[in-house]
């Protein structure tokens, strides 16, 4: 471990942000606001997805948002005020509207149906023209981990080529589903062409998986608990390396996030 850099700066892992869904998966836009305004205060500098990865020893600031729920433009609203820039992480096969079938939400998903709506093509197409940055969250939404090499890497390079058709630029960031990968999945990503991928730490690390990887950048969950004090604690360098080696709180929700 001795000389391997611990990754400094903080993205943030949002999902839904809707203020009148009561769930751990969604955080208002008034709350992320404060949030986020108490890291820049102690602080953070705003950055992209890919200066984050460019640049793992500088206290920098990114904002991330997994499914594109489409509660989720109102945040982006909150983000742009606040001049931090902002990426959106769409599965492939559900830019429809309709709640994406992952089966930890199927409760929700039959009684508030309208609060896991998902962005359309054209309304990510909207999103991206504002600059917010449009990555892949995978095709169909699985747990990657239990997958084949093949069946990996079909969620990996369908899901980027159809963003790219789509959108009409280049898709380089990915969010693992559920923050979930291995060595085949990091590997499947270089490979597929993505520049980065984005995690959620949740278990004791191998001191290997401690060394900075920018298919593997950890991220901060979030929640409607997090106070500003608990924003900041959170998302220290010091709560950030114990949890890493488990000797600290999870850095992600619990259930695990989808």
């Amino acid at each position: 471990m001795a000389g391997a850099p611990f990754y400094r700066p903080v993205v943030l892992c949002y999902h839904a942000a809707s203020p009148s869904w009561q769930h751990v998966l969604s955080t208002g836009p008034a709350l992320i606001e404060r949030q986020v305004t108490s890291l820049l205060r102690s602080g953070y500098r705003p950055a992209s997805a890919a200066e984050v990865a460019a640049h793992p020893k500088e206290r920098l600031l990114h904002v991330t948002f997994d499914d594109a729920y489409r509660s989720v433009v109102d945040a982006v609203d909150v983000l742009e005020r606040l001049g931090v820039p902002s990426s959106v992480y769409v599965c492939s096969d559900f830019a429809t509207g309709r709640p994406i079938p992952v089966p930890e939400l199927a409760g929700e998903a039959m009684a508030l149906p309208e609060q896991l709506e998902t962005m359309t093509w054209g309304e990510l197409r909207e999103l991206a023209l504002r600059g917010v940055e449009i990555g892949s969250h995978t095709v169909s939404h699985p747990h990657l981990p239990t997958l084949t090499r093949a069946e990996i890497r079909r969620e990996l390079v369908e899901s980027r080529r159809r963003i790219e058709d789509e959108l009409g630029r280049p898709c380089r960031a990915l969010a693992y589903p559920y923050g979930e990968h291995d060595a085949r999945c990091r590997e499947e990503a270089r490979v597929a062409g993505y520049d980065l991928a984005l995690a959620v730490p949740r278990f004791r690390a191998a001191a290997a998986e401690l060394r900075f990887d920018p298919f593997a950048i950890p991220r901060v969950g979030l929640f409607r608990n997090s106070s500003r004090v608990r924003t900041v604690l959170k998302a220290s360098l010091l709560t950030r390396r114990l949890a890493a080696i488990g000797t600290g709180p999870s850095l992600a929700v619990e259930p695990a996030p989808a």
